[in-house]
């Protein structure tokens, strides 16, 4: 069985992020999606249970999505779950930068490589600082996160 491993923050869950998860979920045949803390990272406006229930939402129906939590090194969760592989979204060049850094460093640790998957151009500038920003200034972010994403956005900033 070939298992792919999708780690991220999701702070919050987008249709770039969605869209990584359907595609490889089209060529692996089981994806395992893992939330995680990042250290690197603010304070998340999402409780990493708020992140895993929200994923789990959005992947509803995906019946070879798994959704899980992150707290170590990804390449020891990627030997716990088996996987083959490990899964990343790529939106710019930018991205290549840092990702490509990280998936040597990963090779490095556990000889497991990096798939690098580009999103679409429809989801290019998609990235889940700017949907936290445009949604806590009221900004409408409904075409751009799936629709429980929308509704967990709206409550948190006590928009209608």
């Amino acid at each position: 069985m070939r298992r792919a491993l999708f780690p991220g923050s999701f702070d919050p869950f987008h249709n770039g992020h969605l869209e990584v998860v359907e595609r490889a979920s089209q060529l692996f045949d089981e994806v395992v999606v893992a939330a995680m803390r990042n250290p690197q990272k603010a304070g998340p406006l999402f409780s990493l249970e708020e992140r895993m229930d929200l994923v789990r939402l959005a992947v509803e129906g995906m019946q070879n999505v798994t959704v899980v939590a992150l707290a170590s090194l990804v390449v020891n969760l990627a030997r716990e779950v088996e996987a083959t592989v490990i899964v990343r979204g790529l939106r710019a060049v930018s991205d290549f930068e840092i990702e490509l850094q990280m998936a040597q460093m990963n090779r490095e640790l556990s000889g497991i490589d990096t798939l690098f998957v580009p999103t679409s151009s429809e989801y290019s500038y998609l990235s889940s600082k700017l949907i936290r920003e445009v949604a806590a200034y009221g900004g409408n972010v409904a075409s751009l996160v799936p629709k429980p994403v929308d509704a967990a956005l709206r409550e948190r900033n006590r928009l209608p």
